[in-house]
C-alpha cells in the first residue's frame, strides 16, 4: 500500500504522523540505501545521506534542517553515501535524543567529523545487540567485496536486524553473498521487510575503488530463501556508473519466486507494513 511521492514539507509531516490503526510499521526509501523507518513511536534513519553532492542522480528529499524527530540513526559502514558527516551532524543537532549506531571502526569519525558526543554513540560489532525503549537492533556482518575485519575493532561493514513489537526488518548494508549469511538470518523466523542492494559489481568498478554489492539475481535468491513479507531492492539509482535497472529484479523475482512480494517505487513514497 503506497502513496505518491511527496514534497519536503509534506514528507516531514507524514513521518511525524502516528501510524494508522492498520499499520504495524511504515518506511520511506530516500534513494541509494537510505531509509526512514517508523515502528510504533520509534523513528529510525538508516544510512542517512542528505548531502547535495553534484554527482547525485536522486536529489535529497529533506534538507539538513528537516532532521527532527529521529530516535535512532544507523550507519552501516564508512563510505560517504552511508556515513555522511554533514547529515549526521544535522541529525545530532536537530534530534536531541537521537542515538547513533555504527561499526566500532567508525565511531571515532562520528565524534571527530560530526561532533557527536561519545555518550550518544553506540559502537557495535557483528552479533552485538542494542535495545532501547522496546526496539532491538542486532548487527549482522556484511561482506563489501571483502570482510576487512579489524583485529581489535571487528567488522567495518554491517547490516542490521530491527525488531519492535513483533515487527522484524533487515537492512543488509552493502554486501555480497557469503557463506553463513542465510543461516545467520534464519535465526529470525520471519522478516516483515528486507532492504537489499542490487547494483552488483564488476572489474571496472572495483579497479575504480567502487566496492560492489549483491546483483539483482543474488538479492532475488536471498529473498527467495528467506521469504520476507516484503523485499525492497535499493542502491541502484544514485551514481552514474553504479546503477542498475530495478525492472530486472522485478521480472526475475516474479518468474522465480512469484509468491514473494516486493516494492519498487519513487523515493519519498510512504510504504505501509499492514
Amino acid at each position: 500500500m503506497t502513496q505518491p511521492m511527496q514534497s519536503n514539507a509534506t514528507l516531514v509531516a507524514d513521518i511525524a504522523q502516528p501510524l494508522a490503526p492498520d499499520e504495524r510499521a511504515a518506511f520511506w526509501w530516500m534513494g541509494q540505501h537510505t531509509f526512514i523507518v517508523k515502528i510504533g513511536k520509534t523513528v529510525l534513519f538508516i544510512d542517512p545521506f542528505l548531502a547535495d553532492w553534484p554527482s547525485r542522480q536522486t536529489p535529497p528529499l529533506l534538507t539538513m534542517d528537516e532532521t527532527e524527530g529521529f530516535n535512532w540513526a544507523l550507519v552501516s559502514h564508512g563510505h560517504g553515501d552511508h556515513l555522511c558527516p554533514q547529515t549526521l551532524k544535522a541529525i545530532a543537532q536537530n534530534s536531541a535524543h537521537c542515538l547513533f549506531i555504527c561499526p566500532q571502526t567508525e565511531a571515532h569519525r562520528l565524534e571527530d567529523e560530526s561532533g557527536i558526543p561519545s555518550s550518544r554513540i553506540m559502537p557495535v560489532n557483528a552479533a552485538d545487540i542494542v535495545t532501547l525503549h522496546g526496539t532491538t537492533v542486532t548487527a549482522i556482518k556484511s561482506k563489501h567485496e571483502f570482510f576487512d575485519e579489524h583485529a581489535e575493532l571487528g567488522f567495518p561493514y554491517l547490516g542490521y536486524v530491527i525488531e519492535h513489537e513483533g515487527v522484524t526488518m533487515y537492512h543488509s548494508g552493502d554486501t555480497i553473498p557469503y557463506e553463513g549469511l542465510v543461516t545467520t538470518l534464519r535465526a529470525w523466523s520471519h522478516f516483515d521487510c528486507m532492504f537489499l542492494p542490487i547494483n552488483g559489481r564488476d572489474a571496472e568498478r572495483f579497479t575504480a575503488n567502487c566496492q560492489g554489492n549483491l546483483t539483482f539475481q543474488e538479492s532475488v535468491e536471498l529473498a527467495g530463501e528467506l521469504k520476507p513479507g516484503l523485499v525492497v531492492p535499493s542502491h541502484y539509482d544514485m551514481f552514474i556508473g553504479n546503477q542498475e535497472d530495478p525492472s530486472k529484479f522485478t521480472r526475475y523475482i516474479e518468474a522465480k519466486f512469484p509468491l514473494v512480494k516486493y516494492w519498487v517505487g519513487a523515493p519519498g513514497t510512504r510504504v505501509s507494513i499492514p
